[in-house]
């Protein structure tokens, strides 16, 4: 009999050929069908549980085609099935559909299967759920054969949707929201969805080459000379860009170019782009957008991305990207072989992104951003820096600063020389990009002197009226170990409390060390407590951790054993001990609150859209300061003494300020270069409302050049007029 079958379907290929004697291919939408074997190297299908009977074939394929296994499907085709398609054809065809209607999910449900001798039907209701047009529901009417002993699915286009029958493809017009806004706390605009004019020229058709580079000078910010530069190597007969501006910018000049368009001036090309404040203030916060990464390229498909469009890349572009892109929408249509409209599938409405509201105040921000800036470029040898406010009893963070900055337009990748700009920003030794305040990681100095006070009352060796006589060296680990104060001569007899406001190295060392002795764990614990060495988990922002050493990081990191001295070091902030300017104000912010220690947030909310409500963004508390409320109170009486009392280390540099402060000075060693300086504190004393960290790297004494900017600060959110200047100017 089989023999018999052979023969038969021989004679009807011969009968098919035409007069050349060659088979003709069989054709589909797209591709051309061949009969070639499988490769060998073909990877094999996941296995499947089937049975004997036809509805256990039927139920295999179903479950394959949920599990994303198109091999799979393909191996429970019939073999005449097979033989008219090759497997990888077949896996194309399921891969191009689900990729072209954005299928994010596959969900199959049988519904029943009628079985006569060697064929039957089975009815089955495929669910896709997609990203553009929503839910696809279809039911199939799925014929299956018994063939060369086994059951097979009979398979044609119109099993993968019944639309596609007959060589049909789906196409996909995908309907995208605009990009959303950015702004500050009161709706100011930080980043923004507008339209960028480019300007060009074509050199050969200038007629009064002086009178317009006089017009596009003001326009552009650039001296004619430098203009004319920028076209220099255009051919007479080529459009040559030479910079964007503003809708606002064009209305505000374009009456005075417009007698040079046609005249060597091309007509303004405008597209869309992501626009920015006046100031472009928190570029660091704010982000930027760029095309999807290669390695995130199958996530956003899946989401229904071509994979072409701009994303949010970091800062709250990235934090925000599924409010601010909002939900695709798109039509998902047929067309048939040879392109006409067949019919439409499904279509749904985008919805409206949603807008992100920060915690910051672009005009604080602003002015916080010129002040870090003033005082470094005044100052003439520091390089870098960076500033932090926070809300006390909240943890929203108010302003943040760092410098260098950098004009967050570079990341435009339409924008005239910005690969050129961008490449500057990552080759410059000063890191502009790197956000200082929540990933840069510095000894945070004598600002760890609140740890050291904190571990040693809880301890049980100390109390905060527990003497040391300071003589200006410390020699417990030897005198090949010397250590110095930065007093000479040492500060005397002092309590423990006093040592915070006059800043006593040798007390917080002969802490640290006893401590030690006891539990070489309980000091590195208590700096954990306080939220050291680990992320604050602050919202919208990417933050280092910083470091806590300890004996077991020591051994693991170093390979070394923990000795004395590394406990020692850390006493006063030194050794491997590494913090950001954000961990510290918000140690400041939980002294100055009572003790709570509040997850710090550049969210504000989340704007209305899409249907849904404005969506506030609640405080969030970490834990608690290890500070008792009795210890605690005189822990603020300490750092209040370091602002106001006469024998404060930063007393004098607050004088006149209306303001009572609260705060500590640091001077971290930082070789082989000058120390960092920093001074964090909060106000007003009495009712704390903000908390401020400000360092300068390799500024020198904190009480010198922090302190100042802190004061610069605290004047600039209150409003007081006119503000201090700086000591060195």
């Amino acid at each position: 009999m089989k023999k018999y079958l052979l023969l038969l379907l021989f004679f009807v290929l011969l009968v098919a050929c035409g007069a050349d004697g060659l088979i003709p291919p069989i054709q589909d939408s797209s591709e051309l069908v061949t009969l070639t074997p499988l490769p060998t190297n073909t990877p094999h299908p996941t296995e499947i549980p089937t049975s004997d009977d036809a509805n256990g074939f039927g139920l295999a394929f179903y479950r394959a085609w949920e599990l994303g296994d198109y091999l799979g499907m393909y191996s429970l085709l019939s073999p005449s099935s097979q033989a008219l398609v090759d497997n990888l054809s077949f896996v194309a065809r399921y891969e191009e559909a689900m990729k072209t209607a954005t299928v994010t999910n596959i969900s199959t449900q049988a519904l029943g299967t009628l079985q006569d001798g060697n064929t039957a039907q089975m009815q089955v209701r495929v669910t896709w759920q997609t990203a553009a047009v929503g839910t696809i529901i279809r039911e199939y009417t799925v014929p299956l054969a018994f063939e060369d002993g086994r059951w097979g699915i009979v398979w044609n286009e119109g099993l993968i949707l019944p639309e596609m029958a007959g060589g049909n493809t789906l196409v996909m017009q995908q309907r995208i929201p605009a990009r959303a806004n950015i702004y500050d706390v009161n709706g100011k605009a930080l980043a923004y969805q507008g339209n960028i004019l480019t300007l060009g020229v074509i050199p050969g058709q200038i007629e009064d080459e002086p009178a317009m580079l006089a017009a596009l000078s003001p326009m552009l910010n650039q001296t004619p000379e430098e203009i004319k530069e920028i076209y220099a190597p255009a051919l007479p007969d080529w459009y040559w860009p030479i910079g964007d501006v503003t809708e606002a910018t064009m209305q505000q000049y374009g009456p005075s170019i417009q007698p040079f368009i046609g005249k060597g001036l091309a007509e303004p090309k405008p597209r869309l782009a992501r626009l920015f404040s006046d100031s472009n203030a928190a570029p660091h916060l704010i982000g930027y957008t760029g095309y999807i990464p290669a390695e995130q390229l199958a996530e956003y498909q899946a989401q229904g991305f071509a994979g072409d469009e701009l994303v949010g890349l970091a800062g709250l572009e990235r934090w925000g990207e599924d409010y601010l892109n909002g939900e695709r929408g798109g039509t998902l249509t047929v067309i048939g072989p040879n392109g006409q409209y067949v019919g439409t599938v499904q279509e749904q409405e985008p919805k409206q992104a949603r807008s992100v509201y920060s915690t910051l105040d672009l005009d604080f921000q602003t002015a916080v951003e010129q002040a870090l800036n003033e005082a470094i470029t005044s100052l003439g040898y520091v390089q870098a820096g960076a500033a932090v406010v926070l809300d006390v009893n909240t943890g929203k963070i108010l302003a943040m600063a760092s410098y260098p900055s950098y004009d967050p337009r570079i990341f435009d990748p339409f924008a005239q020389d910005s690969a050129v700009a961008l490449g500057a920003a990552f080759n410059d030794p000063n890191r502009p990009l790197l956000n200082r305040p929540a990933q840069g990681v510095y000894p945070a100095g004598s600002t760890f002197k609140i740890v050291t006070f904190t571990a040693a009352v809880n301890s049980g060796l100390y109390t905060p009226d527990t003497y040391y006589t300071s003589t200006g060296i410390w020699t417990r680990l030897g005198d090949q170990f010397a250590k110095v104060d930065w007093r000479e001569g040492g500060h005397g007899t002092i309590t423990l409390k006093q040592a915070i406001v006059v800043s006593c190295n040798s007390c917080f060392y002969d802490a640290a060390f006893e401590m030690d002795a006891v539990d070489p764990n309980f000091f590195p614990d208590t700096a954990k407590q306080f939220g050291l060495g680990q992320s604050t988990g602050a919202v919208g922002l990417v933050e280092a951790s910083g470091n806590i050493p300890s004996p077991a990081w020591k051994l693991e990191v170093k390979g070394e054993g923990w000795v004395r001295g590394d406990a020692v070091n850390m006493g006063i902030g030194q050794g491997d001990v590494q913090v950001t300017p954000l961990q510290m104000a918000n140690i400041m912010a939980a002294i100055a609150n009572g003790g709570t220690l509040y997850r710090p947030t550049l969210v504000d909310r989340i704007g209305a859209g899409a249907g849904a409500p404005e969506e506030p963004f609640p405080p969030q508390i970490n834990g608690e300061i290890p500070l008792s409320p009795e210890n605690l109170a005189i822990m603020q009486e300490s750092l209040w003494k370091v602002a106001n009392d006469p024998n404060g280390t930063a007393t004098h540099r607050f004088i006149g300020l209306p303001i009572q402060v609260a705060g500590k000075t640091g001077t971290a060693e930082a070789p082989p270069g000058n120390s960092h300086a920093w001074f964090v504190g909060y106000a007003p004393a009495d009712r704390p409302e903000i908390a401020i960290a400000v360092i300068l790297e390799h500024g020198g004494e904190g009480s010198e050049v922090s302190a100042p900017l802190f004061r610069r600060i605290v004047e600039l959110y209150y409003g007081i007029t006119p503000v201090a200047p700086f000591p060195w100017q």
